[in-house]
């Protein structure tokens, strides 16, 4: 196979095979904890040139890479093969050598039995698990809406996780609003529209999240309209996410979010610190991590309030300060790692570049900017390293913000600052002083 080949489905089992072969030998050379926490999540997305790629979950990605690159590529090689270099993508439209596996990769933890049900998000449970279960039959569309890191994509993946396992004869697609454009528009260039309308119309189940991505993209609009309908008059169920209500979708048109509304509507709603509690307790056991301190999670819980995504990333952090700095995990610890102060949810991307910007002595405006002068650049790269913590923005969004900066200069920044924070002091100081400053600020009226 030549770099940038998608792998067929012979060979898609071989890789498979492979790659199962490799974590059988990584998951004999590591502590448990470290393998669940690091390497469990890793996934394959291609291969060419002698070259694995693998994707990761933005939150491990670099430092998975940075520390066990070398003993995965060893795995790789006792499991035989002609594979013997290990790459990282950021999967989607980061990746340059090697083409995307078809749609957005389904993650196989996303099911039913690993979803934390809360008050917040035990109706859309029930729905998700309803559609799953009878297809067409119990509520056609639905419609998930809520804020970004509360479960959406979760449950859309456990319906499509279910109904292959339970249901392999119905054919299912998952995908994103944003990949649905971007094979959309590149079908139009390759003059592909009757294999793209085939994809998506001669299907029996189609889950597609962040349908406000839709907006401002009246031909993609237009050709979903169309896919909504061929699916809908011929039985085919609809399940769709968004992050507000249909009717919020002012940009799209009127006809399409009315037949958003045909079905069942259901928000899903921050998690209440019970249900944090459950969150945290569970990805610390499926980590293998031991806690002495019986406080420490509640001081988590209470620290993070926003979503389950921003609660996921915290662990991970102090995990990681916890195994750098050889500690326990303890209340003591996540108080040093985990400012306390305001929700994440509440931080504003002008909040950050402005603190930024002060801490490191220069204007907003050199911050996104394009110099490269040594203290702009570096505190261009913390600013957008911040802002990926302590938002729900997406890498394109971010680099929207900071200067129209692309994907692939984003996620540069982001692995520059999370591999100064393990080797530069000075660096690892300045960026929890800038959380706190973003945290606490400073009432000016004083």
């Amino acid at each position: 196979m030549v770099a940038g080949q998608v792998p067929d489905d012979s060979s898609r089992h071989d890789l498979d095979a492979l790659w199962r072969a490799t974590q059988d030998t990584l998951k004999a050379s590591v502590p448990e904890s470290t393998f669940r926490l690091w390497l469990e999540p890793l996934r394959v997305a291609g291969a060419g040139a002698g070259v694995l790629y693998l994707t990761a979950p933005e939150g491990i990605r670099a430092w998975a890479e940075r520390r066990y690159s070398a003993l995965i590529a060893e795995a790789l090689a006792n499991a035989g093969g002609s594979l013997h270099e290990v790459v990282f993508t950021a999967g989607g439209a980061g990746m340059e050598a090697v083409e995307a596996l078809e749609g957005p990769e389904l993650n196989p933890h996303y099911t039913f039995d690993r979803f934390v049900i809360g008050d917040g998000n035990r109706i859309a449970h029930g729905a998700a698990l309803a559609v799953a279960e009878a297809p067409s039959e119990a509520y056609n569309p639905l419609f998930l809406h809520g804020p970004p890191g509360l479960g959406k994509t979760h449950l859309l993946g456990a319906i499509a996780n279910y109904l292959r396992t339970n249901a392999p004869a119905l054919s299912v697609r998952y995908t994103t609003a944003e990949s649905f454009t971007n094979e959309f528009v590149g079908a139009l260039k390759s003059a592909g529209s009757d294999g793209f309308k085939a994809r998506y119309r001669d299907i029996d189940v189609l889950l597609i999240d962040d349908v406000q991505f839709l907006e401002g993209k009246p031909a993609t609009e237009e050709e979903f309209f169309h896919t909504f309908n061929a699916l809908y008059e011929s039985g085919s169920q609809l399940v769709l996410s968004a992050d507000r209500i249909p009717s919020e979708l002012s940009s799209l048109a009127a006809r399409l979010r009315d037949r958003f509304e045909w079905g069942l509507t259901v928000p899903i709603e921050p998690p209440n610190l019970a249900t944090r509690l459950t969150v945290l307790r569970r990805l610390v056991q499926e980590a293998g991590v031991e806690i002495a301190d019986t406080e420490a999670l509640n001081e988590l819980a209470n620290r993070i309030d926003a979503n389950v995504r921003q609660l996921h990333g915290a662990l991970t952090r102090v995990l990681a300060h916890a195994s750098l700095m050889a500690r326990p995990l303890s209340s003591e610890l996540i108080a040093e790692v985990i400012p306390r102060g305001r929700s994440a949810k509440a931080t504003s991307v002008e909040e950050i570049q402005q603190r930024v910007a002060e801490g490191f002595g220069i204007s907003r405006a050199e911050l996104v900017g394009s110099s490269r002068a040594a203290t702009p650049l570096r505190a261009r790269q913390v600013a957008i390293f911040l802002t990926r913590e302590l938002t729900d923005l997406s890498l394109p969004q971010i680099g929207r913000l900071y200067g129209g900066r692309d994907h692939s200069t984003v996620l540069n920044s982001l692995r520059r600052v999370e591999a100064g924070l393990t080797d530069d002091q000075e660096l690892a100081e300045r960026v929890q002083e800038l959380r706190g400053a973003i945290h606490n600020p400073v009432d000016e009226r004083r």
